[in-house]
C-alpha cells in the first residue's frame, strides 16, 4: 500500500477506485484510493502481496512473468491515479 509522501487532509469521500489496462502485466487492474489517500492495486493485492508465506499455487509461466514485471505498491498507475485524485480534491476546495 502506498501513502502520499505529504500530510494531506483526508478526501470528502471514503474510497474510490478505477480499472484500468497496465502494461507490465498485460491486464486490466482495479486501483483503489482510500479517504487517506492510502493506495492499492488488486492484481497486486491477489497475486504478489502474499509473500513466501503463502501457499503458492502452480502458477503458469505467463503468470510468473506477469508478477515479476509487475512494480507492486511502487507502480505508477496507482501513484498517478492517487495524484489524479489530489489534484482534483485540492481544486474543488
Amino acid at each position: 500500500m502506498t501513502k502520499a509522501s505529504i500530510k494531506l487532509q483526508p478526501a470528502n469521500w471514503q474510497v474510490t477506485a478505477t480499472s484500468l489496462f497496465c502494461d507490465s502485466v498485460d491486464d486490466f487492474v482495479t486501483i483503489i484510493v482510500n479517504k487517506d489517500w492510502t493506495t492499492k492495486c488488486c492484481w497486486y493485492n491477489q497475486n504478489c502481496s502474499h509473500g513466501t508465506d503463502y501457499k503458492r499455487q502452480k502458477l503458469d509461466k505467463t503468470n510468473g512473468l506477469k508478477m515479476k514485471k509487475c512494480s507492486g505498491p511502487e507502480c505508477s498507475y496507482a501513484i498517478n491515479y492517487r495524484d489524479k485524485l489530489i489534484h482534483e480534491e485540492r481544486g474543488a476546495k
